[in-house]
């Protein structure tokens, strides 16, 4: 599974490709992922992209309308394609940009997900989850909070999403 730093660097290869482009259409091969990948993006056209952002191990595409949830699971990557390559087996994703490039989604266990959500605030992947490792909030003031009088080993309680993302 891409771990938060692998994450961390696929929003930095693919933000200065998509950021300031438009995407012009969504190309769903296989929609059947962990998820069903969300009917909203199924529609996507001439919707230019706003930001690139992560939130644990969640990539975040901003759009005027809402926000594309990408999450690679235990095998999925991203590609920035220069050009229409055809797709192989396991490539279920690609959003084409006005910019020429592509964005393409492999995945071939299938555990990754593309979901739409109109606000992040309260989204059910995203609302149970601490602060990020490298936060102000993410502090020994913090950890002796959320440690104290609890009675469970140290390696489940750091790779518990609701108190610390991206570990394990």
């Amino acid at each position: 599974m891409p771990e938060l730093p692998e994450v961390e660097t696929s929003r930095r290869g693919i933000e200065p490709h998509l950021v300031g482009a438009t995407i012009l259409h969504a190309h769903i091969r296989n929609g059947r992922l962990r998820w069903p990948v969300s009917d909203e993006i199924y529609r996507l056209s001439d919707t230019p992209v706003l930001s690139v952002q992560r939130r644990a191990k969640y990539l975040l595409l901003e759009l005027p309308d809402g926000w594309i949830i990408i999450h690679l699971g235990m095998s999925g990557s991203l590609r920035i394609l220069s050009e229409a390559l055809p797709a192989e087996k396991h490539d279920h994703v690609d959003l084409v940009m006005s910019n020429g490039k592509i964005l393409r989604y492999t995945d071939p266990r299938r555990f990754g997900a593309w979901l739409w959500t109109k606000e992040l605030e309260g989204h059910n992947v995203l609302a149970h989850l601490g602060p990020e490792p490298l936060s102000d909030e993410f502090n020994g003031e913090y950890l002796q909070q959320k440690c104290a009088k609890k009675k469970t080993a140290i390696k489940p309680w750091l790779m518990d999403n609701k108190l610390v993302v991206g570990v394990g």
